[in-house]
């Protein structure tokens, strides 16, 4: 979600890029697919037909994975500007997206109108998970436009059944699905004292079983699972970071879900907001894209 520290619509400043690259898990193998100086780019996912999704300026554009074309944009008729949480539908063809009236929103992949799915007015929706069925959507919800209340919830795709999984207070963040719908797994302050000091954790969908992963120093935020449950990659910011600001010594951590103790830093991008907000995974779970914003 766009958090505190920066609002909707950042733009680039002077002697800044953003950089769209895909990473392969297998090789190491880092590979540029795009560089802007006009558009900030944000929050890569991956389509099954070989093509990134992307946001900037407030709109949703598509790009060959290959970096083969320039980014294009989606026309979506309807909506409000977009922040950069949007999630793809299993059909791949619909996709979801947060836009900054603090409202979820449905929208066909190729471009055209769009349906809310979200309706209650008190609560900032912030959507991060689709459950492998299409069914549910798993989100941040904001309560008073107090960003400390941020708890997990859940919606179905329809609007209805909307459900609460944790108590406000944790300042929980990311929820994702697991490939096979058993768990979501997020970012959350709940375990700990310091502020800021956020960590790996999962939930069971109906809101049991919660389990803290990571045990570190570092702040640690957005788990993304590969569709094949092989491993999870996710961004890890320095000891003492509030939130998860944009413009700071990152790392992207490549990790088995079964070892969250042993992470491997695989990147170390300028970055953080809109680096790797949502899932990016190939659907082949090889690669991961991912964007950084140095200065020239």
């Amino acid at each position: 979600m766009t958090s505190p520290e920066q609002a909707p619509g950042r733009r680039l400043t002077a002697g800044q890029i953003c950089r769209i690259h895909t990473y392969d898990v297998a090789t190491g193998v880092t590979a540029l697919v795009h560089t802007s100086s006009t558009v900030l780019f944000e929050a890569p996912n991956w389509t099954a037909d070989g093509h990134l999704i992307v946001n900037g300026d407030g709109l949703l554009w598509r790009l060959p994975a290959d970096g083969s074309e320039p980014p294009r944009q989606i026309r979506l008729d309807g909506v409000p500007d977009l922040n950069n949480d949007h999630v793809l539908a299993p059909d791949g063809e619909t996709i979801y997206v947060s836009a900054n009236d603090g409202h979820i929103y449905q929208a066909p992949l190729a471009g055209g109108g769009v349906r809310r799915v979200t309706s209650d007015d008190t609560r900032l929706h912030f959507l991060h998970g689709v459950s492998p069925d299409g069914a549910t959507l798993a989100y941040v919800g904001i309560e008073q436009q107090e960003w400390t209340t941020a708890s997990l919830w859940t919606i179905g795709v329809d609007g209805a059944g909307t459900a609460r999984l944790t108590a406000a207070g944790g300042t929980d963040d990311g929820p994702e699905y697991a490939p096979a719908g058993d768990w979501i797994y997020f970012n959350t302050e709940r375990f700990g004292t310091a502020a800021g000091h956020a960590q790996i954790a999962r939930i069971r969908p109906d809101g049991t079983g919660v389990r803290q992963l990571t045990f570190d120093d570092r702040v640690n935020w957005f788990p993304h699972l590969a569709p094949d449950g092989s491993q999870a990659v996710y961004l890890s910011y320095p000891p003492g970071t509030i939130g998860h600001p944009a413009d700071r010594p990152v790392e992207l951590r490549l990790v088995a879900p079964d070892a969250w103790e042993r992470p491997r830093t695989v990147a170390e991008p300028a970055g953080g907001q809109g680096t790797i907000n949502v899932n990016s995974w190939s659907p082949d779970a090889t690669r991961f894209a991912y964007v950084d914003y140095p200065f020239r």
